[in-house]
């Protein structure tokens, strides 16, 4: 084994169910500055696991986005409906393990639980019609996030056992981006905070596939101008203008605390690298830590 740190491998994963929106962009540029800071490669996979969400072209268009605006991926591109055979063995590895088991547990019979009370745990054995869970085992976990500083959590009591496979025999979101993340050799994830919480399942599939999960960054979400609600495709966030890319990279930069004159992608995307190697965005991220404002 070579001695030293892992070369830095990052990713941005967006869903192909509409075009990126401001707060996806955002997220692509904070990763894609995190990655090129550490002389790293940045990497670029759809996460296209669920047809009725997708919308036709969404793929393409999300790609011609991130071209536009200056964030070219080191690789080629990777999708997720191409790994189902990857998910499959992991499933069987987890199943190995006796982690897993049938749950018929309705939306109406969990509602007010925050946190799935395990009724299901004793059924071992497939079920039809049935969504598969991983059991949470672990009493005490922690990690430092490399934004928002030492997280702790006891996951068997407060996070629950998540699903893995969905009642419509769908792999879920945990399953599948832990095991993208391991095939890819992903060593640095740097994401929105809104997805914090799921690092305890993730952390938890890691040490039960055998692999070392990746250093965490949260960023804080974007709001929208005027309001609390975050940038999202749920709040109807419109989609980002390839034709106004450089405008679009200056109102990014500002609610960062970077003011920066217009200029081509590229160049400006070299002035902020310039600006994350001397402090000044980390450290904003580190102070903002639940959100920051687009205006």
């Amino acid at each position: 084994m070579p001695d030293g740190p892992l070369p830095y491998r990052g990713r941005f994963a967006p869903s192909p169910s509409g075009p990126l929106h401001f707060g996806s962009l955002f997220a692509a540029v904070v990763s894609y500055l995190d990655a090129k800071t550490h002389q790293g490669q940045w990497l670029v996979r759809i996460e296209d696991l669920d047809p009725a969400r997708e919308q036709a072209g969404a793929s393409a268009g999300i790609l011609a986005t991130l071209a536009a605006h200056g964030l070219e991926w080191d690789e080629r591109e990777t999708y997720q409906s191409d790994q189902i055979e990857l998910y499959r063995a992991n499933l069987a590895t987890l199943q190995h393990q006796e982690r897993l088991y049938w749950c018929r547990c309705s939306r109406k019979q969990l509602s007010g639980q925050a946190v799935y009370p395990g009724t299901c745990a004793q059924q071992r054995r497939p079920l039809a019609e049935a969504a598969i869970r991983f059991q949470t085992l672990s009493e005490q976990d922690r990690f430092v996030d490399r934004f928002q500083g030492l997280q702790t959590c006891a996951p068997r009591e407060q996070a629950g056992d998540v699903v893995v496979v969905r009642k419509d025999g769908l792999y879920a979101y945990q399953l599948a981006v832990v095991s993208d993340d391991i095939s890819h050799g992903i060593s640095h994830v740097v994401r929105g905070i809104d997805i914090l919480d799921s690092v305890w399942w993730q952390r938890e599939l890691y040490r039960a596939l055998g692999s070392a999960a990746p250093q965490y960054g949260h960023f804080p979400v974007l709001l929208k101008p005027g309001s609390e609600q975050k940038l999202s495709k749920q709040n109807r966030a419109p989609a980002v203008q390839n034709q106004t890319a450089s405008a679009n990279l200056v109102q990014i930069f500002r609610a960062l605390g970077m003011n920066f004159a217009p200029d081509r992608p590229p160049q400006l995307l070299q002035q902020a690298l310039a600006e994350w190697r001397s402090g000044p965005l980390s450290a904003q991220i580190h102070l903002q830590s639940q959100a920051l404002r687009l205006d």
